[in-house]
């Protein structure tokens, strides 16, 4: 958020002009959106471009800054080390992130090398029509044709949730987002974790 509103202000002269607009699970594409409509301001492919180029360069200005999250989350390291292992997983990235700005994020945690390919919010307005991007990377990546009820979506939020409930895959909700476990449940999320430090639990509903 930070990055996106230094970023917006930089380009268009409008300050703050994320406040109050969701962010959480939602893509990069869609969140712009907004912030352009609130701001009246018409923002066309070229000017996208030039957004996602700055803000990436803001993202590498805040990812460091002191007083934010520094820390991977429980388990989140361990989990991967895991299934990276495993020869029947395959591990992709579905996120509403930018390509550049999740690449510069995850690499910040040294967790970027744990996927092969990934579909990314630059590329959609809707998270759900990125399941089928997904599908099609990790196919063209060496992933085996597989039907969507055999594939898992992690997330944080109740649109992760929908993203898998509207491509037939399944659901696995962590409550270390902006969401509650209890509301992840009434979501419709097939399982739900407090947190991923129980690697075990996880690789159980691989079976």
């Amino acid at each position: 958020m930070r990055a996106m509103a230094r970023a917006f202000e930089d380009l268009f002269g409008v300050a703050r002009a994320f406040d109050g607009i969701p962010m959480a699970g939602r893509t990069d594409k869609s969140i712009l959106e907004d912030a352009a409509a609130r701001a009246r301001l018409e923002i066309g492919p070229e000017l996208v471009t030039h957004f996602r180029t700055r803000y990436c360069e803001r993202l590498v200005e805040a990812l460091p800054e002191p007083g934010h999250v520094s820390n991977i989350l429980p388990g989140v390291r361990s989990l991967l080390e895991a299934l990276a292992r495993r020869p029947d997983v395959f591990l992709a990235l579905l996120t509403g992130n930018c390509e550049e700005g999740a690449k510069l994020k995850l690499e910040h945690f040294d967790l970027w090398r744990y996927f092969s390919c990934g579909a990314f919010g630059d590329e959609a307005g809707d998270r759900k029509t990125l399941f089928a991007v997904a599908m099609r990377r990790a196919r063209e990546c060496g992933a085996p044709e597989v039907a969507p009820n055999h594939v898992i979506v992690v997330g944080d939020t109740e649109l992760d949730v929908a993203c898998a409930a509207a491509a037939g895959a399944r659901s696995i909700a962590v409550a270390t987002g902006p969401s509650d476990s209890a509301a992840l449940r009434r979501s419709g999320a097939h399982v739900v974790f407090e947190d991923l430090s129980d690697t075990d639990a996880f690789l159980n509903l691989l079976v």
